[in-house]
């Protein structure tokens, strides 16, 4: 099964996928602004023929949903009226934190980095999706 990530953003949203294997998670892009955002996900969930999409839901460190997660649910229920895919959602915490840390071990200059960190830490989420033996 092919699966979409997307790490949604006021600003920038990353998008990942995965192999048909459900073994490696890749950075794909990274859309800017709101601007018919669901429209640019359901012509890439066509393109690459995704099956189901993984949501980054930020939670707090104590497990519970504040103002962010309520953002990203009400993402998830505009997206749903846009795509047929299922939409599962992952606990997104730590992973932008994750994927500057591994920017800022090449040695791109600041700029590049700020432009594909939404994608890494989209395809960060999406790994730890597939990482997880309750997927299923």
């Amino acid at each position: 099964m092919r699966y979409l990530a997307i790490d949604h953003g006021v600003k920038r949203t990353g998008l990942a996928i995965c192999d048909a294997a459900e073994m490696i998670a890749s950075p794909l892009c990274v859309l800017r602004g709101p601007k018919d955002i669901c429209g640019q996900i359901a012509q890439i969930i066509d393109k690459e023929e995704v099956e189901a999409i993984v949501l980054g839901l930020p939670l707090n460190m104590d497990d519970s949903e504040g103002s962010q997660a309520k953002k990203v649910r009400l993402f998830a229920q505009q997206l749903g009226r846009h795509v047929s895919v299922p939409i599962h959602f992952q606990d997104e915490r730590l992973t932008s934190f994750g994927a500057r840390e591994k920017f800022e071990a090449t040695g791109l200059p600041k700029a590049k980095r700020r432009t594909l960190l939404d994608a890494l830490a989209a395809a960060e989420i999406l790994q730890n999706f597939l990482d997880r033996p309750d997927r299923t």
